[in-house]
């Protein structure tokens, strides 16, 4: 009985190539596995054209709803944001498709995984340390790194050498990678740092602002726990809540960045990222925070969120420093719960007030007219002991200055 190999496939040339690759090279049973984290490819021929190419199985597994409630949640309950802009929307679904791929490999006993990943890129480095912290007895095979073929003209003339002639033609397009949360944009003028994207090709999501609606529009999200439970009073789950709002923030220009990141393996490299239902609820959701937590609490988050990030960024997903920091922010969000309101207009999203039961914010407090909670003497107090450090150094600075214009005067 041959071994079994498990196939990240998507049905695109390159996967389709690694099929009759693997048959000539490693002479497995080759199991291919498409996961749906919300790419929207067309799936409805691509069992035949898996086993068409050489392929004995195919799975198709869904698993939206997981990757929205297990791993962007928790990512957006940690404010978590890589180099200033970038909402980690390949970073975060990389690890749940290392995880599937796992579990059919168990399930079919195989060896091996095997995906498409380049070798340039950091998406070899999340799905193979996913799989290495999962299952390190599998072997992993990256035929970028190890085959000839250097490009898509080798890739249409390797498959047609091996009989399997399909509609693939030699794209000159953006390389594009799609998810429920995103789309992100990489190649041709964003290659070149000093060139401006070309919009009007490039997107996928949304409008740019200049092309957004003249009207603004007005949204309300009510949140439980740090969890978005309804969107302009209707109760959805985090998934719909999350599609809802892809439309209407893309539609308004919301969600646009043009980064130039460090990956992981040590290049600089300039992507386009739509994100625009992500945006919305990044910043929905510091919006409530910033009301119901803590000065200490919420100083340290700032300090979690950063890690966290660079965490998930750099594969590091099934760790036990991310699970630790996710345990301190699902904590946190015990209080994270309330209404969101803000408006949507060229590509801004502009707060337009928040309510919630674990309010810290007191009017009689926080008024310019003195109340029974705080009385203006006391802050003179406050100020002579909190700034004496600072009195105390510039007395200092200022006898010696003093005592060396007296010795400059004695010579």
């Amino acid at each position: 009985m041959k071994e079994k190999v498990i196939l990240a496939y998507s049905g695109g040339l390159d996967t389709t190539t690694i099929i009759p690759w693997l048959l000539e090279n490693y002479d497995y049973e080759i199991i291919c596995c498409c996961i749906n984290v919300g790419q929207g490819e067309e799936i409805d021929d691509l069992e035949k054209r898996a086993k068409g190419s050489g392929a004995k199985k195919l799975y198709i597994i869904d698993v939206q709803d997981e990757y929205v409630d297990e791993y962007i949640i928790p990512t957006l309950q940690a404010d978590a944001v890589f180099e200033y802009k970038y909402l980690l929307g390949t970073a975060t679904a990389r690890p749940l498709i290392a995880k599937v791929l796992v579990d059919i490999a168990k399930k079919e006993k195989a060896k091996a995984i095997c995906h498409g990943s380049t070798g340039k890129g950091n998406d070899q480095i999340r799905f193979e340390l996913g799989i290495k912290a999962l299952a390190p007895e599998l072997e992993i095979i990256a035929p970028w790194r190890i085959w000839d073929i250097k490009s898509r003209e080798e890739s249409i003339a390797y498959c047609k050498n091996h009989g399997i002639d399909l509609p693939f033609k030699a794209d000159k397009s953006y390389s594009r990678d799609r998810n429920i949360w995103h789309v992100s944009h990489e190649g041709l003028e964003l290659e070149h740092p000093e060139q401006t994207p070309n919009y009007d090709h490039l997107l996928e999501l949304s409008n740019t602002p200049e092309k957004a609606p003249d009207e603004p529009e007005h949204i309300e999200i009510e949140w439980e726990k740090g969890i978005p439970t309804k969107l302009n009073g209707e109760k959805l789950s985090s998934r719909q809540i999350i599609e809802k709002l892809n439309e209407i923030g893309g539609k308004h220009g919301v969600g646009i960045i043009d980064i130039v990141e460090n990956r992981v393996v040590g290049m600089k490299s300039r992507g386009v990222y739509e994100t625009p239902g992500g945006t919305i609820l990044f910043e929905a959701h510091r919006q409530l925070e910033e009301m119901v937590l803590d000065r200490e609490t919420l100083k340290y988050k700032r300090i979690v969120s950063v890690e966290f990030a660079e965490l998930v960024y750099a594969a590091k997903w099934f760790s036990p420093l991310r699970e630790a920091l996710t345990a301190f922010v699902t904590d946190t969000q015990k209080v994270v719960s309330g209404v969101t309101k803000f408006r949507l207009y060229k590509g801004n999203i502009i707060k337009e007030g928040t309510t919630s039961p674990y309010s810290l914010y007191d009017e009689d407090i926080a008024s310019f007219t003195t109340g029974d909670l705080y009385d203006h003497f006391d802050a003179q107090g406050f100020i002579t002991l909190y700034g004496l450090s600072t009195k105390v150094r510039a007395l200092k600075e200022k006898a010696r200055s003093e005592k060396k214009s007296s010795l400059k005067k004695q010579k």
